[in-house]
C-alpha cells in the first residue's frame, strides 16, 4: 500500500500586467497549466490610490501589475473564473478595502455567496512605511482602515483572512532573519492591539481574528537558516498570541504563512543561477513538515533583467510541481525533528527577535517606531552592512564577485525576448476605458456614495459597507482614495537615511576601504576646484516607484563620500525633481526607477530640467533597465545608466564623480604618488 501523503501547499504566480482583459488571459492559462490559487499584482497606480489618468501615473499604467479603476476592470479580471471556488490573493494595502469591496461586489454579481469566498488580501500597511513605498495617509487612518476591513471579514466573510503581515518586503529593505521576526511581531501586535481597542469585534471572538491572520515571509538562500526562522516565526507567535491575547485554542495560534522567496539575491549577472537559487530557497520552506508554508510562489529566473514572460512563470510553477508530484517529501513527518542544530538555530533567533519586540514595544509599538523613524533607519543601516560585506568579499554571490568567468547565457541571447514588454499603447486603452466607465455610470450616484465615505470617515464608523456603496455606484479607485485624502491626508514616511550610520560599514581594512578612501580624497578636491564647500547630488524617485532600496544605499555612500546628498524620499513627479535640483543648485541628479517607467519619466526629466535653463547638469539613472532601453536614455542625454550587475556602490559614485567633472570640463583627478 503506497503511503499517505500531505497535501501540498498552495501553488501560486505572482501576476498582472498591461490591462484586466491581458491578466484575465494570464490567469486562466496558469490555471490550466497546474497552478492553484491567483495572485494578483496590482499596478501602482491601483495601490497608491490614483486613476490611470492621474498625472502620478504617467508611465505606471499597466507596468508592474494590472490597472484595476473601477468595477468594470474586476469583472473583466476575473471574467470566466468562478470566485466561489477561487483562492485569490491580492497583494494590496494602502487600497485593501477598496479592492475587496471590488472583488466581493464582482464574487456577488457571479452568485457567489460572500460567506463562501476564500483567498487574502495583505492589507499590511506598517511594511509600507519601512520597505514597499505604497502607503497614502498617515498611519493612524491608515491602521483605521486595516481594523474596519478585519471587522468586515471576522462578520461577512468567515473563510477570507483579511490580512497578511508582511516579512517579505522587510528582508528586501535589508533586515537580518532576526529583524524580519521582530519587526513583523510588532506589526502584528499594533493591528491586533487596534481590532481589541476598537470594540467592532467581541472579545471573545478575538481568537477568531487570530486564526485568520497569516503572515507572508522571505526565504533567502540560506538554507538552514531560513529554515529555523519559519520555526523561529512560529515559536514566538504562540508565545505571543497565547500570554498577550489570551488565545487558548492552539489552532488559532498557529503559525500560517505563505512564502516569496527572495528576490534581493537575484542577480542580473548569469542570471541563469538563480534557478538553483531559487530551487534552495523554495526547498527551505518545504522540506520541515512542521514549518511548511501554506502558499509559494516563486519568483522567475529573469526578474533581474525585466517582466518574466508567461513560459518563465511556466517555468517557476513547474519547479513546485516536480517537488511536489514526483519526490518523496509529502510522505514523511518532519525530517528535522530532534535536530540539535536546528533547536539551537532556531532557540537563538527567537530569543533574539523577542528581545527587539520588547525594545519596539518599549518605544510605543510599530507605529511610534515607524514614525520616529527607528524602524526604517534599522533597516537602511541593515542593508548598508550587505551591501558592504558582498563589496568586501566577505559574502560571496556567484557571477557576481565570486567565479565571474562565463559563457554567454542561451537564455538571454536576443535580449529584447528574455523578457515581456508592456504594450505603451495599453495605458493609452486603460484611460480611453475610464472615460466610458465615468461616461456611462450614473453620475448622481456615484457623487451621494462618495459623500457617505467622506462622512463616515470624519466620524467613526466602519468604512467597508459605504466602500462597498461605492464600488456599487461605479466610483473609481482614485476617486474612493481622493476622498479619503481629503479627510485624512496624506503621508511621506521618513526615509532612514539621517538616521542611518555614519561612516558607511566600509570600514575594514581592505581594498573596499581605500577605494572609498581615495574617492573621499577626489570629491574633496573636486569641490575644491568647483569653489563649493561640498559637492551636492539629488537622488530622486520620480513616479510611484516605492522600492527605494537602490535609492537610499546610493545615498548613503554618497553621503560617506563626502557629497551633500538631497534626498526627500519616494513619489516625486518629474517637475518637483527639476524644481528641487535648480533649488539647491546641485551638481548632479541621480534617478531610480525599477517599475519600468523610465521610458516615459526619465526624458521628462531631462525635458524639465533643459526648460529651466538647468540642461548642463548631468543625470544617471538607475534600475531593471534592459539594454536596449539603457542605449535610448543615452542617446536623449542621460549621463550613465546602472542596472543590478552594477553591484559596486563605491565604484558606482566614483562614476557620478566622473560625470561631473566631464560636464565641468574638468581634467581627471591628480593620483598622489
Amino acid at each position: 500500500m503506497p503511503p499517505r501523503r500531505d497535501h501540498p501547499w498552495l501553488m501560486r504566480t505572482y501576476a498582472g500586467h498591461s490591462t484586466a482583459e491581458d491578466s484575465n488571459a494570464l490567469y486562466r492559462r496558469n490555471l490550466a497549466k497546474g497552478q492553484t490559487g491567483l495572485s494578483v499584482a496590482f499596478d501602482l497606480p491601483t495601490q497608491t490610490g490614483y486613476d490611470p489618468d492621474h498625472p502620478l501615473a504617467r508611465g505606471e499604467v499597466g507596468r508592474v501589475g494590472v490597472p484595476v479603476a473601477h468595477l468594470g476592470d474586476m469583472r473583466r479580471l476575473f471574467d470566466g473564473i468562478p470566485l466561489a471556488r477561487s483562492n485569490t490573493s491580492m497583494t494590496i494595502n494602502a487600497t485593501a478595502m477598496w479592492l475587496l469591496a471590488l472583488y466581493q461586489t464582482a464574487a456577488e454579481e457571479q452568485g457567489a455567496d460572500p460567506a463562501a469566498l476564500r483567498g487574502t488580501t495583505q492589507n499590511d500597511i506598517v511594511k509600507e512605511y519601512l520597505s514597499r513605498g505604497t502607503h497614502v495617509f498617515p498611519p493612524g487612518p491608515s491602521l483605521r482602515l486595516t481594523t474596519d476591513l478585519i471587522a468586515h471579514a471576522v462578520h461577512h466573510l468567515p473563510r477570507f483572512n483579511p490580512v497578511n503581515i508582511c516579512g517579505y518586503h522587510l528582508q528586501e529593505a535589508g533586515a537580518t532573519p532576526v529583524q524580519e521576526i521582530a519587526y513583523a511581531m510588532v506589526n502584528a501586535i499594533a493591528v491586533l492591539d487596534a481590532v481589541r481597542a476598537s470594540g467592532e469585534v467581541p472579545a471573545d471572538r478575538l481568537g477568531e481574528v487570530v486564526g485568520r491572520f497569516s503572515f507572508f515571509v522571505n526565504a533567502g538562500v540560506r538554507f538552514v537558516e531560513e529554515m529555523c526562522k519559519m520555526r523561529a516565526f512560529a515559536r514566538v507567535w504562540d508565545r505571543i498570541t497565547r500570554e498577550r491575547y489570551g488565545v487558548a485554542d492552539p489552532r488559532q495560534r498557529r503559525f500560517r504563512y505563505g512564502v516569496q522567496v527572495n528576490s534581493l539575491g537575484l542577480t542580473e549577472a548569469q542570471p541563469e543561477n538563480n534557478v538553483q537559487r531559487i530551487v534552495l530557497e523554495m526547498l527551505g520552506v518545504t522540506l520541515s513538515k512542521d514549518a511548511r508554508a501554506r502558499a509559494v510562489q516563486l519568483p522567475a529566473w529573469n526578474e533581474a533583467l525585466g517582466l518574466p514572460r508567461p513560459w518563465d512563470q511556466q517555468w517557476s510553477l513547474r519547479v513546485q510541481q516536480v517537488l511536489a508530484e514526483e519526490s518523496d517529501l509529502l510522505e514523511h513527518e518532519d525530517l528535522f525533528a530532534g535536530s540539535r542544530v536546528v533547536e539551537e538555530v532556531t532557540g537563538a533567533m527567537a530569543a533574539d527577535a523577542l528581545a527587539e519586540i520588547d525594545r519596539v514595544l518599549g518605544m510605543g509599538g510599530a507605529l511610534a517606531a515607524v514614525e520616529s523613524g527607528y524602524l526604517k533607519s534599522e533597516l537602511v543601516a541593515a542593508h548598508a552592512r550587505r551591501r558592504a560585506r558582498i563589496e568586501a568579499g566577505d559574502e560571496r554571490v556567484v557571477g557576481v564577485n565570486c567565479h565571474t568567468a562565463t559563457e554567454p547565457s542561451p537564455l538571454t541571447a536576443g535580449q529584447k525576448a528574455a523578457t515581456l514588454t508592456v504594450d505603451p499603447g495599453a495605458e493609452a486603452r486603460v484611460i480611453e476605458e475610464l472615460d466610458r466607465w465615468r461616461g456611462g455610470r450614473d453620475g448622481a450616484a456615484a457623487r451621494v456614495a462618495l459623500a457617505g465615505l467622506r462622512r463616515t470617515a470624519e466620524g467613526d464608523g466602519n468604512l467597508m459597507p459605504v466602500s462597498l456603496a461605492c464600488a456599487r455606484a461605479g466610483v473609481t479607485t482614485g476617486e474612493w482614495a481622493g476622498a479619503l485624502r481629503e479627510v485624512f491626508g496624506e503621508y511621506r514616511a521618513p526615509t532612514g537615511v539621517g538616521g542611518a550610520p555614519v561612516p558607511s560599514p566600509v570600514a575594514a581594512p581592505g581594498p573596499a576601504l581605500t577605494a572609498l578612501v581615495g574617492l573621499r580624497r577626489d570629491v574633496a578636491a573636486t569641490a575644491r576646484e568647483l569653489g563649493a564647500g561640498r559637492l551636492r547630488l539629488l537622488v530622486g524617485k520620480p513616479g510611484l516607484d516605492g522600492h527605494s532600496n537602490g535609492a537610499e544605499q546610493i545615498a548613503l555612500r554618497a553621503r560617506d563620500a563626502g557629497f551633500e546628498v538631497i534626498y526627500q524620499g519616494i513619489r516625486l513627479t518629474p517637475e518637483q525633481i527639476a524644481t528641487a535640483a535648480l533649488a539647491e543648485d546641485v551638481h548632479c541628479v541621480g534617478l531610480s526607477i525599477l517599475s519600468g517607467s523610465h521610458a516615459r519619466l526619465v526624458p521628462e526629466v531631462l525635458r524639465r530640467l533643459r526648460a529651466d535653463g538647468a540642461g548642463e547638469i548631468p543625470v544617471v539613472v538607475g534600475g531593471i533597465i534592459p539594454a536596449a532601453d539603457a542605449a535610448a536614455l543615452r542617446a536623449g542625454g542621460v549621463a550613465a545608466v546602472f542596472t543590478a550587475k552594477d553591484f559596486g556602490i563605491t565604484d558606482i559614485i566614483g562614476r557620478v564623480l566622473d560625470e561631473i567633472r566631464a560636464a565641468h570640463r574638468l581634467d581627471p583627478p591628480e593620483v598622489p604618488s
